[in-house]
Order: C-alpha cells, then sequence, then structure tokens
C-alpha cells in the first residue's frame, strides 16, 4: 500500500518501538526512512520541508516531540517550534505530495477534572506549557486539510529510553523506600504497544481521518504503577536483585511532589472510536508491563 514511509524522532521512545516493529514486520512491503534529531532538526522549518520533497514519502509518522515536560515550562520557544510549528510543517508538505499523516499528541491536551473517561470530542483544555503545544500542533493539522490520524496517548514507557519504568527500577535498586504520587489516574501505554496498534491501523486505514485515543487497557495510577513494576519486575525473576520491598513503596498525594508543570489529575482516555473505526484494541497495561520489562533482558 505505501512504498516509502518517513518516520521521524527514531531515538525517541515510540519512533524506537516503531522502527523495530516495522523492520520485522514482512507484510510491510514500505521503505522505511527513519532519522533522529540529528539527521531532521525540527526545530528548522526549512530541513523539513527539505527532507519530504526529497524522501518524497506517502506516508508520514510523526512521534518526534519535545516531551520534557517540567523544562518546557521554561522552554516555550522551543516546546512550541517542536510540538506545533513542526507538524504544521510536515502537514504542509505531505499536503503538496499527496502524504497521509500520522502524529502523535497526549492527554495533556485536557485539564483533567472531569470524571471518567475522556472521549476524543471532550473539550480540551491544557494547563502546561507542553499540552498548550501539544493542542496547537493538533490544531495546526487539522487546518491544513490533509488526510491525517491524531493519537493522543499517554504516561508511554518502554525497555528504549528514559521514562517511568526504567525511572523506578532504578531507585529501587538504590533505595530502600519509594514515595509515589497516588492521586494521578491513567493507562500506562507500552511503546511496544503504540508501535504494533499503529501497524495494525496502518493496515486497515481506508478513508478514516481525525483524532483517536491510543492507550493500553485499563487505569492505575502512579503509585500502582510503581508498585505493579516492581512487582512484575519480581515475579519474572529479572535481575540484579532490587533493594526495596513493596510494603515501602508509599503513597503519596500531587501537592507533595510539587513540579514546574502542572499534571492532570484523570489522565484515563477511552479507545472505543479506536477499536470501531479500525478494529484496534491495545492489552491490558499490566500485560503491556510485563512485555516491555521481558524487553529489559
Amino acid at each position: 500500500m505505501y512504498k516509502k514511509i518517513l518516520l521521524t524522532g527514531v531515538n525517541g521512545q515510540v519512533g524506537h518501538a516503531l522502527q523495530a516493529v516495522f523492520l520485522k514486520d514482512h507484510a510491510l512491503s514500505a521503505t522505511v526512512v527513519g532519522l533522529d534529531r540529528n539527521q531532521l532538526d525540527l526545530t528548522d522549518a526549512g530541513a523539513i520541508r527539505s527532507a519530504v520533497q526529497t524522501i518524497q514519502p506517502d506516508l508520514i509518522i510523526n512521534p518526534a516531540a519535545y516531551t520534557a515536560v517540567d523544562k518546557a515550562e521554561s522552554e516555550p520557544d522551543l516546546t512550541y517550534a517542536v510540538n506545533a510549528i513542526a507538524p504544521q510543517v510536515l502537514a504542509e508538505e505531505a499536503a503538496k505530495t499527496g502524504a497521509r499523516l500520522i502524529h502523535f499528541s497526549t492527554e495533556y491536551v485536557y485539564a483533567g477534572t472531569k470524571t471518567g473517561v475522556y472521549v476524543e470530542d471532550d473539550v480540551t483544555q491544557p494547563l502546561s506549557v507542553y499540552g498548550k503545544s501539544k493542542l496547537a500542533g493538533e490544531e495546526a493539522i487539522r487546518s491544513v486539510g490533509l488526510q491525517h490520524l491524531i493519537f493522543r496517548t499517554s504516561w508511554v514507557y518502554g525497555a528504549y529510553g528514559k521514562n517511568f519504568m526504567k525511572t523506578i527500577l532504578r531507585l529501587a535498586a538504590e533505595r530502600d523506600e519509594l514515595r509515589i504520587v497516588a492521586d494521578q489516574l491513567g493507562a500506562p501505554t507500552s511503546s511496544l504497544s503504540i508501535a504494533h496498534a499503529v501497524l495494525a491501523v496502518i493496515a486497515g486505514w481506508q478513508n478514516q481521518t481525525g483524532t483517536y485515543h491510543m492507550v493500553n487497557a485499563g487505569q492505575t495510577s502512579w503509585h500502582g504503577f510503581a508498585k505493579a513494576i516492581v512487582e512484575e519486575y519480581i515475579r519474572l525473576k529479572l535481575v540484579p536483585p532490587l533493594k526495596v520491598n513493596l510494603q515501602n513503596i508509599h503513597a503519596i498525594t500531587t501537592q507533595e511532589y510539587p513540579t514546574p508543570a502542572v499534571r492532570p489529575a484523570n489522565s484515563c482516555l477511552d479507545c472505543n472510536r479506536l477499536a470501531r473505526d479500525f478494529s484496534v484494541t491495545l492489552p491490558d497495561w499490566r500485560e503491556a508491563l510485563a512485555t516491555e520489562l521481558l524487553q529489559l533482558t
């Protein structure tokens, strides 16, 4: 179906997982051109236009983003350059060449004050520079008018890169006690789960266009996620052994762990639209966690 796919951010969590999954899938006959930040500077609109014109892809997948949520509060210009302006330029160039675009966004576009899960049409009200920049990127893509898919995901982690799972494992090996926020809820979402879901979406993509939620099934708190990471690590008998035990992973409130950027208290996303339009569902977050932990060995 596709001859050439341009994939950005291949040194990021989702980009790396996508490239790995694409390379292993023999049904995907397309040539995948994966670019990292050294090969494609997303703060340089001219470089983006030149790359698309040179590569001439028929599908652009853009998982690249400025994701340092707290640092973004003090670097708004850089954050917007990567998260808002770059997606617009990619969309404009895709429209010129007749390419489709897949872009990744975040639950940070919501305020997190809703009771229950968020659906795609709920009112957006980002609380942070990061969230506002990602929403601006979504709106810029929609304004171009090309065929596109925007996937909002949450709490992304994996065996590759820096993320909550790997931070918890590092701290659990160093300390005998952890204090983790328990009053923010969401769905920990594996980068591998996202990559496999995107591959399935691509295979069945016909005339659909728009915004979809893409997260692992179920929900928990950061505290629950941390306990599950340690519990699964021990159950799988992975090494090296951890210093902390489950009884010493303590729940704290958001107020007890202040950060520069405000996080949504509720990051739970409804994925029924993705299931309806593409027959794609992601596995339960606990199942996905075990899969990611095994990638560490």
